[in-house]
């Protein structure tokens, strides 16, 4: 197959995210301070959340068994920090690692360091408490349950997910997330930081739901 232009596949970016480049998108310096929890970004007005799925998508196990950052994943988690963009996990893990998120998240990050080889450490700080992980066997993916959790705590912020499995894609988007499929040949790995940023200056979809939530 032929690989697609840098060009065309910019303009096919914009076409599938309907043009939303055009709009005009904050530099970091005018963007506000990041929240470092759900709550604070709940309280947010005009802004967009991140969630990632974890394995192979922001980190790859290798054979023997080492964990390291997917192409591309460091980079793009230090452009959305630049911009002020809070960001999130949606992951499936053992329900007995812990009683809650934060149990669970932190028992996340063990099993992670213990394996970790790249040279840049895991950017665990960027995440916050939005590290979303099965209760119950019945809560894990591609079960809706986590989707609906993380949205939940995004508040009035614009939700996107992005994940390397189409399922899981669909799952987010039922779920009312605007969902890219990353690490698929000849597209960006992920979605570009300009567009996402974009998404925080559009409408709240459904706005008198959302209040009565």
């Amino acid at each position: 197959m032929k690989k697609t232009s840098g060009r065309r596949t910019s303009w096919l970016l914009l076409l599938a995210l309907g043009g939303l480049a055009a709009l005009s998108v904050p530099t970091a310096s005018a963007a506000t301070r990041i929240p470092r929890t759900t709550e604070d970004a709940g309280r947010a007005r005009g802004c967009v959340m991140v969630y990632f799925d974890l394995g192979e998508t922001l980190v790859h196990t290798a054979e023997d068994e080492s964990v390291r950052y997917m192409p591309g994943a460091a980079e793009h988690l230090r452009a959305l920090r630049a911009r002020h963009i809070p960001v999130g996990l949606i992951t499936n893990v053992p329900p007995s690692w812990g009683a809650t998120d934060a149990a669970r998240a932190a028992k996340l990050k063990e099993v992670i360091d213990k394996d970790w080889a790249d040279t840049r450490p895991f950017a665990w700080s960027d995440f916050g408490d939005r590290i979303f992980t099965p209760r119950t066997e019945a809560e894990r993916k591609p079960a809706p349950a986590l989707w609906e959790r993380a949205k939940k705590a995004a508040g009035r912020c614009r939700v996107v997910y992005q994940a390397e499995t189409a399922d899981e894609i669909q799952a987010g988007r039922s779920a009312g997330y605007i969902a890219y499929l990353a690490a698929r040949p000849h597209w960006p790995a992920y979605m570009p930081v300009r567009l996402i940023a974009a998404l925080a200056h559009l409408p709240y979809p459904n706005a008198g739901v959302a209040r009565e939530r």
